[in-house]
């Protein structure tokens, strides 16, 4: 075992040890029968919009993938980049280290309909750097917008805060303007990349942002069944729940982002909506990606099959003759 390899199992350990001790914290005070019963206090016509928030992010998920598609200039159909896409984040959200999980099932179906592992790495590392778009914008408004929260949490003052989310979003500018005007590679160490033409970049942007709002609103939804819940506190509790998920690095932020968004709304996130927040976006979604990627790699292996060169007349003969 290498080193490298050691420390991504290490990480794994760590990371779902904190997460069990977190989740522990957040529900030991409950019973199993007052947690059910405040996820049915929430209704239904809130679980419906949470539902439909989940799905228009998984939604824009695949405009991760036709950004990083189109930036290798490719031109597989959207159809099929997005099975790509919501197979492998369904699947990658949930199990954690979501870039080497979903970047391993991504690899399947693009190295399947004849893209190469440059492509493939290049996909992946464009949705990474789609992510951190999306996050930082939101990131960057909810400071802006919202300074008191975030200082509480992070114990600095408002000024810093707002200071911090001022920074994300010259960050991004900065990207934008980089794919504008700098068509030359840029090099560091021995890593070279290219940046995208300035629409993938402003896709990015957009895209990666509309994703994390609709997340926020998702769980804003489920919350605001039993409090007078704001977006934007909601969405400060997203964004720092995410920060503290990266650091932790928990398997698909569990523990985490319960205990942070718990940390940040106070009563406000009830145990029954931090439960319907964790079912709606991660697990439905893995619970349709996981037999949906069996029933893809079925037919995978049947058309290889299928397309196997059959044996010619001779040979049928002398196979018959043997």
């Amino acid at each position: 075992m290498t080193k490298k390899q050691f420390f991504t199992y290490l990480m794994l350990v760590v990371g779902f040890g904190l997460a069990v001790w977190l989740l522990y914290q957040v529900f030991r005070e409950h019973s199993f029968s007052e947690i059910a019963q405040s996820v049915r206090d929430i209704p239904a016509a809130n679980l419906a919009l949470a539902l439909l928030f989940a799905f228009g992010s998984y939604l824009c998920l695949t405009g991760f993938d036709w950004c990083g598609v189109r930036y290798v200039k490719n031109d597989l159909p959207y159809p099929k980049i997005a099975l790509a896409s919501f197979i492998a984040l369904s699947i990658g959200q949930s199990v954690g280290m979501s870039g080497l999980s979903s970047g391993a099932l991504r690899y399947r179906y693009y190295a399947h309909w004849g893209m190469t592992t440059e492509d493939v790495a290049k996909i992946v590392l464009l949705s990474g750097v789609t992510v951190g778009l999306g996050m930082a914008v939101l990131a960057g408004i909810v400071m802006v917008l919202n300074p008191q929260d975030a200082a509480a949490v992070l114990r600095l003052r408002q000024g810093g805060v707002i200071a911090i989310g001022a920074g994300c979003l010259a960050a991004t500018a900065l990207y934008i303007a980089l794919a504008a005007f700098l068509r030359a590679p840029l090099k560091i160490r021995s890593w070279t990349f290219q940046m995208p033409t300035w629409k993938i970049a402003v896709a990015q942007v957009v895209i990666g942002t509309v994703n994390f709002a609709l997340v926020s609103a998702c769980l804003r939804e489920v919350m605001a069944a039993g409090a007078d819940v704001s977006y934007l506190k909601a969405a400060t509790a997203f964004v720092l729940a995410n920060v503290a998920i990266l650091i932790t690095h928990a398997p698909g932020g569990l523990g985490v982002l319960e205990a942070t968004v718990r940390h940040v709304m106070g009563d406000q996130a009830s145990i029954g909506s931090l439960v319907a927040f964790r079912v709606i976006y991660f697990f439905i979604p893995l619970f349709i990606g996981l037999p949906l990627s069996l029933v893809v790699e079925a037919i995978f292996r049947a058309r290889k099959s299928g397309s196997s060169p059959q044996p010619n007349g001779d040979q049928r003969a002398a196979v018959s003759a043997g």
